[in-house]
């Protein structure tokens, strides 16, 4: 019997897969936040979708992940564009977001990096790692933990009232 439970034992640790915990803010707007539960295997990719999913963004834009967490992440000593996926853009320096894992990038409690989404719009999220979970097997996953705040609008609707900067009355 005591053989037997070791084996089954194992075989359950194999079975448990662990999560990362995200939280998700607005650079500009830390009161807009969205916490995030994804499986260990997410790659860079899956993790970009459901933080756009998570405030009601299309994935209709090109997006990087940054070391350095600011208005200038270019500098980042570590980044990860989608960019180097392609193959007809310039090499920018940056590794794969369809080839690295979570894992692979957030390694300790606190670790942030800076998800910029449309270079166009430049719409800056911080990324931090809060906990590890364990998955379950009835939850669907990317998981919403937690939901704070109105989420801005992707494509705010442009006041077609003005002409040359000056209101028509």
């Amino acid at each position: 019997h005591r053989q037997a439970w070791k084996v089954n034992d194992y075989q359950q640790g194999l079975k448990t897969m662990k999560t990362y915990i995200f939280k998700t803010y607005l650079f500009r707007d830390k009161k807009v936040v969205r916490e995030i539960e994804v499986p260990e295997n997410f790659n860079l990719y899956k993790l970009a979708e459901a933080i756009v999913k998570a405030y009601d963004f299309d994935l209709d834009h090109a997006f990087g992940f940054f070391s350095d967490v600011s208005e200038y992440p270019y500098r980042s000593k570590e980044k990860y564009e989608l960019f180097a996926d392609m193959d007809d853009i310039e090499p920018t320096g940056a590794k794969s977001v369809k080839k690295t894992k979570i894992s692979e990038v957030w390694k300790n409690k606190g670790n942030k990096m800076l998800f910029l989404f449309d270079y166009g719009d430049c719409w800056y999220f911080v990324v931090e790692f809060m906990e590890f979970g364990q998955k379950e097997a009835k939850k669907k996953y990317p998981y919403l933990v937690k939901k704070v705040g109105k989420a801005p609008e992707q494509y705010p609707e442009v006041d077609d009232d003005f002409d040359d900067g000056v209101p028509v009355v």
